[in-house]
């Protein structure tokens, strides 16, 4: 385990351990703002679960495998080469009242996405449960774990996982994990997250390369070039995901291992590049003669249901798709003027 700072608090000096009293939920909150811990914070959801737990006035505290300057207290950990004990003496050092785990891989690499979506997700679960503290974890997992979807079906968390790629079989691996962790006690929750929008996707994702490739196509007189637009996907605000984490670490009880965590929407993903031409001004073709995503491979189809999180967490989106990649674009343009 490599440890980048010591257990300081927001100003550098000694963090002040709490009372175990007040480390408790209730139905109207904690005593005390709760202290939370957001593992792969500077990733693109984790970025996003930072900000809103700081602007929510959360004693945050960050960890992953590279720096963050604007991290208050901030930690360096990898959790595929880390002891699981070691995790845990970490742990019980920082006395988090919640884990977020934002860590993963979202490439093709079959071995970095085991690393880091499984053998991570695994240290991190036993850590947890060898602290023998009450910390809950929030894990966030991966609509790809359900793999495809009968056209016009709405995906619910009792529909049977049947990834298609390797990084659903990863992603579902890692929910295995977290479930068999809160079968043994854990204070955890998966949720599961459809396509993300919104500021500083990135070009991994469609919405992050419809961006760039609009980008380029305006700033070079190109044309635009993509993949098939022909699937459905349940596009789901960055920010919202962030404050359904949020919603999920400060639940007084949490009634099921996995949550939905979508828009409840299916759009096709051609509707999504019309919003970005409408945006953008762009009044060129768009082809679609490009690579697609091997996270999407048969997947032609996908719409979450969102009762349960609406139910469990009093959780809503709050984001529509224009306003999603209108702050997407804008995020883009100042980027690109800086």
């Amino acid at each position: 385990m490599t440890t980048g700072r010591a257990n300081t608090g927001p100003g550098g000096g000694p963090r002040e351990a709490r009372p175990a009293a007040t480390r408790r939920w209730f139905a109207n909150g904690p005593e005390t703002g709760p202290r939370v811990l957001v593992v792969g914070a500077s990733g693109f959801l984790g970025a996003h679960v930072h900000v809103r737990a700081r602007a929510a006035g959360l004693d945050v505290v960050t960890a992953g495998r590279s720096a963050l300057p604007d991290s208050r207290s901030h930690f360096l950990v990898d959790l595929t080469d880390d002891d699981p004990a070691r995790l845990a003496v970490m742990l019980a050092g920082l006395e988090p009242d919640v884990v977020i785990n934002c860590a993963g891989a979202t490439g093709s690499d079959i071995a970095e996405l085991t690393a880091l979506n499984v053998t991570g997700t695994s240290a991190l679960v036993r850590a947890l449960r060898m602290t023998g503290r009450a910390i809950r974890l929030v894990h966030l997992g991966s609509a790809a774990e359900y793999g495809p979807s009968e056209q016009g079906v709405t995906v619910d968390e009792t529909t049977p996982p049947r990834p298609t790629s390797v990084y659903g079989s990863t992603k579902l691996a890692a929910t295995r994990l977290v479930e068999l962790g809160r079968a043994t006690g854990l204070d955890a929750v998966v949720l599961r997250v459809f396509n993300p929008v919104g500021p500083g996707a990135p070009d991994t994702i469609l919405p992050g390369r419809v961006a760039a490739e609009f980008r380029r196509a305006l700033t070079r007189g190109s044309e635009v070039r993509l993949g098939p637009l022909d699937a459905v996907r349940d596009f789901v605000d960055v920010r919202d995901i962030a404050d359904a984490a949020l919603a999920a670490a400060l639940a007084p009880a949490l009634a099921g291992a996995v949550l939905n965590i979508a828009s409840g929407s299916g759009v096709l993903a051609r509707t999504l590049v019309t919003e970005m031409t409408a945006i953008t001004g762009y009044d060129g073709p768009v082809h679609e003669d490009s690579g697609g995503s091997p996270h999407s491979a048969g997947l032609n189809w996908q719409q979450g249901d969102i009762y349960r999180a609406e139910r469990d967490l009093g959780w809503r989106p709050r984001y529509s798709l224009r306003a999603s990649l209108t702050d997407l674009w804008e995020g883009r343009r100042a980027a690109g003027a800086a």
